[in-house]
């Protein structure tokens, strides 16, 4: 059997097309692609606005910047997650806290940030960043009534979930990112993602002041010709820096990929979905703990974690067969970063106990279905 990664791109003869003919047009970056596959992902996700950026870590700076985040802030996300997630904050200068998560969903658990919101002044924290860790929606809902009620910002996490979605309790869809229930949601486009460029990120909205903020902080804070906001006109050449931002452009040749791995995006959700009923029937009252969602819940499976208890063991010896899995992650607030702030080992018992014992086993679109018999088979023999 050839190796089996956990994830893994899917890259067509269209798309190699759409790479070459911008490589062949007049631009590269900074041109009618970006905008274009900005448009395409907004109606795709169900925003109003979308800004293409240089990665999901860039997406992800950019909120914080627009949020208003900076040396006075202190915002909540959760430790079960990529090390972005929180380091966008610091980026800013806020105070990242963390709060538990869920066992049974392994997202940020809305009791224990209600506990941490509870045990501090009102006022004291800003926002929160959920995760839609592995493709499981976040209950936006309930993150928002939260929100409101602490005045609090949300910035979804979206990176695992294009295409998923709850339904909420007046059985209304919002789909992860649309930004219904959420400031800002911020997605990325690596490799082993739904929509996979090489690098590339996007950020959503329905608020235009956000996201004017957005396209100004992503280029280096300039401001150009058309907008209002000039302070000064010299001539048509004439653009202003009014604020400090980044070069986080996302250029017009991996936008054309963008575009064309989208038109695809729908087909790789339902082979993703349809590859989970396999491992949820074939794992079912056996030692390996997986997580299925609640009906009202659609998950994307970016990932499909399950929990064993020896996991390192399973993890040599599927390494051993040409079976590449990969943990997700090691907790945040474990990290030596973070530990520098006071963070230690205990802190979140479900996040550390989810650590000890997580697996992501292969799941993309083009796994073949004796792929995924074979590693059905050899993790079902190794727990016996």
């Amino acid at each position: 059997m050839n190796p089996i990664p956990y994830g893994k791109q899917h890259i067509t003869e269209e798309d190699i097309a759409a790479v070459i003919e911008t490589l062949q047009s007049p631009f590269l970056t900074s041109g009618p692609k970006v905008a274009e596959f900005e448009a395409a992902f907004a109606e795709y996700i169900g925003s109003k606005y979308a800004v293409a950026v240089a990665n999901g870590t860039a997406a992800l700076h950019i909120s914080c910047m627009a949020l208003g985040v900076n040396a006075a802030s202190k915002v909540i996300t959760a430790p079960i997650t990529f090390s972005a997630s929180a380091n966008c904050v610091r980026y800013c200068g806020g105070e990242v806290h963390f709060a538990d998560i869920d066992s049974n969903t392994i997202l940020l658990d809305i009791y224990k940030v209600r506990i941490l919101l509870e045990s501090h002044p009102k006022g004291t924290f800003q926002g929160i960043i959920p995760i839609d860790f592995a493709g499981y929606p976040v209950d936006m809902q309930a993150f928002r009534k939260l929100a409101d009620e602490y005045g609090l910002w949300i910035l979804e996490d979206a990176c695992h979930s294009p295409g998923g979605n709850f339904t909420d309790n007046q059985d209304i869809i919002h789909k992860c990112g649309d930004c219904s229930l959420a400031d800002l949601a911020i997605f990325s486009f690596h490799p082993v993602k739904h929509i996979a460029t090489g690098e590339g990120g996007m950020v959503t909205t329905n608020d235009e002041v956000l996201y004017k903020k957005l396209k100004q902080y992503r280029s280096h804070g300039m401001i150009y010709q058309g907008d209002p906001a000039l302070k000064e006109n010299h001539g048509g050449w004439y653009m202003e820096l009014q604020e400090l931002g980044y070069n986080y452009r996302m250029p017009d040749v991996l936008c054309n990929l963008g575009i064309s791995q989208l038109k695809r995006a729908d087909e790789g959700f339902k082979k993703r979905q349809f590859i989970a009923k396999r491992y949820d029937k074939a794992f079912a009252n056996t030692k390996v703990k997986t997580i299925i969602p609640d009906t009202n819940f659609s998950h994307a499976y970016h990932l499909y974690v399950i929990q064993i208890e020896n996991r390192k063991g399973l993890y040599d010896y599927l390494r051993s067969k040409n079976i590449f899995v990969q943990v997700h992650y090691v907790p945040v607030h474990l990290m030596p970063y973070y530990k520098q702030f006071g963070w230690k080992k205990g802190d979140f018992p479900n996040a550390e106990n989810y650590y000890e014992h997580c697996l992501s086993i292969p799941m993309y679109p083009t796994l073949t279905n004796e792929e995924q018999e074979f590693v059905i088979k050899e993790i079902l023999s190794f727990v016996g």
